[in-house]
């Protein structure tokens, strides 16, 4: 059966970002969630007046897209800045070249809807700070701490000698 889900009757939750300058309210419960959805994550957002939507980042595994409902925000992405306006949908795919960033240049919050593609885990990766996001545990590591993929492993015989004596 499908499920209406009215704007006006949301509640709203300020995000518990330690940095002022993130700040944005989601919705209460959150639509995903709400709705069961078992494919997309999907949510109504409110971005405050002079704040930052999440740092900038890219999924490797998700498809992401955004529908601007009220207001406007300045949308940043590898080719630059650019501004968005009510109605506008935008589309992310998938990888580095569709990393993205929202700021509200108004003095009016922008509410858009976030819809995202998900088939159980993602990657995030934040070109800024070269962080990675592992989801859904939300493991967050320094992009720079990449290692050989046989580091670490030069005692398997001794592993497998013990393996042995048990």
């Amino acid at each position: 059966m499908p499920t209406i889900i009215n704007p006006d009757e949301l509640q709203f939750v300020e995000s518990k970002s330690i940095l002022s300058e993130f700040k944005w309210h989601s919705c209460i419960p959150r639509l995903a969630e709400y709705t069961g959805s078992k494919h997309l994550i999907f949510d109504i957002r409110s971005l405050d007046p002079g704040k930052y939507s999440y740092p900038y980042h890219f999924h490797r595994y998700s498809e992401e897209l955004f529908v601007i409902l009220s207001g406007s925000a300045t949308l940043r992405t590898p080719e630059g800045i650019q501004i968005l306006s009510q109605g506008d949908i935008i589309f992310f795919e998938m990888g580095e070249t569709s990393a993205h960033q929202l700021f509200n240049h108004c003095d009016v919050s922008c509410v858009y809807l976030d819809i995202r593609t998900n088939i159980g885990f993602d990657v995030t990766e934040y070109p800024d700070s070269g962080k990675i996001n592992i989801a859904p545990d939300y493991g967050i590591f320094e992009k720079q701490s990449k290692v050989d993929y046989f580091r670490g492993e030069e005692h398997v015989k001794k592993i497998w000698e013990g393996l042995k004596k048990k």
